[in-house]
């Protein structure tokens, strides 16, 4: 996500710190090479032209040119004006005030809007929330069947009705969940190959039948400007309050989330990061802005963290490294709890610093596996004591997992480094709770 434009800003801010003492003129030839990578980005032309210019304004000023570091202030600069970009902060996804929140989810065919119902409900219910989610697409075939699906994969429920039209499936679908107590209703509405009268009328009818609390507008992030014009005349006919950009795992350019915004005045709430149930991430324009300009996103990855562990794994983690019993059992527990975060690479692009360092590495997650297959083929008594593993066990453990004697000999010495770095990491504050086994 962002790959390409995160790159050529790397290349920009290196060229400006390079040359010591910047001038006007330097700083007008950065922001050209700024203005560039944005459009080549696909991102809107007025956008681009109206965050250049807002940069600039700033950036030329004296009290920039007189700094003691004056790159890193246009840097700054930039950043500010992205996250304003991006949509100033964070807003959360509405919450009604008594009964179920109502959530109606509109968009072009083939945007992944029964995805997203699926990811929302999922989300919800592991808060320990009800959620029903109500079929109303009936203009695509086995659209209903497709959501039924979904509701199954997550363990949400799903209201369908085959024989009535989409505003009478919403509005029973509704009151289902307010006599149940569900906690939270999503509308899967129809869409279309283009925007055109029938789907708009219908969805219009269907917001003023139901008045949901959220309606978010779908938009595939791959399809760049496309997705930002679908938006704007979306807006037109529809005053929906967020925007869920999908498949923006698979999109190194990142235009429409730059875009979208400017353009509609509406917050993008959301966005897909895969295809998992899972890879659902809130939208933050602080934390998306400092991704773009490689500064990493250590709050995301605190969070994701949090998520993939459990309390209770975490304490008694803590009290075998405290009693030096740290095992290889839990040496893989740990590792089944990163892979559970998304893949290595992405992680460490987190981190400040290390993704300038990382560019052009590849990081081969497949190496989870191979240690995963390396564990696996010790006794258990070999995985409490690693002691025990002399020159002919390690040997019947390289055959038993189609490894070689070095990579058991590695994979030893690195738990040996984890136990006692994270012993060590263990007595810092806010680091318990980490599953980094390295």
């Amino acid at each position: 996500m962002f790959e390409d434009l995160a790159s050529k800003f790397d290349d920009v801010f290196r060229k400006l710190r390079g040359r010591g003492t910047l001038t006007e003129d330097n700083v007008k030839d950065g922001l050209r090479e700024v203005r560039r990578a944005l459009l080549e980005a696909d991102v809107n032309y007025k956008v681009a032209k109206d965050f250049v210019a807002s940069v600039q304004a700033r950036a030329v000023g004296a009290d920039v040119l007189k700094g003691i570091h004056p790159a890193q202030q246009v840097v700054k600069i930039v950043y500010d004006e992205m996250v304003g970009l991006l949509g100033g902060r964070h807003q959360a996804l509405a919450q009604a005030p008594t009964g179920p929140t109502v959530v109606m989810v509109c968009g072009l065919q083939g945007s992944g809007k029964t995805t997203f119902c699926g990811k929302i409900a999922r989300r919800f219910l592991k808060r320990q929330k009800r959620v029903l989610l109500v079929a109303a697409d009936t203009q695509r075939p086995a659209a209903m069947d497709q959501l039924e699906v979904v509701g199954r994969q997550v363990g949400a429920e799903t209201f369908v009705r085959r024989d009535l039209d989409a505003v009478t499936i919403c509005k029973q679908g509704v009151e289902e969940a307010r006599n149940r107590d569900f906690d939270l209703v999503v509308l899967d509405t129809a869409g279309r190959l283009h925007v055109d009268d029938a789907l708009m009328e219908e969805l219009e009818k269907i917001k003023a039948a139901v008045e949901p609390h959220e309606t978010l507008l779908v938009l595939d992030g791959l399809t760049g400007q496309d997705a930002v014009n679908v938006a704007e005349v979306f807006s037109q006919r529809i005053a929906f309050t967020g925007v869920v950009l999908t498949k923006m795992d698979g999109d190194a350019r990142g235009g429409a989330a730059l875009s979208v915004t400017h353009v509609t005045g509406v917050p993008i709430k959301f966005v897909g990061v895969g295809e998992k149930a899972d890879a659902l991430e809130d939208f933050h324009p602080d934390r998306m802005a400092q991704r773009i300009l490689g500064m990493g996103d250590v709050l995301t990855l605190v969070e994701r963290a949090q998520e993939a562990v459990d309390e209770k794994v975490a304490l008694r983690m803590a009290e075998k490294l405290r009693r030096e019993e740290f095992t290889l059992d839990d040496f893989l527990a740990q590792l089944e709890q990163v892979k559970k975060m998304g893949p290595i690479e992405d992680l460490l692009k987190m981190i400040p610093g290390l993704g300038k360092q990382l560019k052009n590495v590849s990081v081969d997650d497949r190496a989870l596996v191979r240690i995963q297959a390396m564990i696996q083929s010790m006794t258990p008594e070999e995985r409490r004591n690693p002691s025990l593993l002399n020159g002919s066990r390690r040997k019947r453990i390289a055959r038993g997992s189609g490894r070689s004697i070095q990579e058991v000999n590695s994979l030893l010495k690195q738990f040996r480094d984890a136990r006692k770095m994270m012993k060590a990491m263990r007595g810092r504050r806010g680091l318990g709770k980490l599953p980094f086994p390295f």
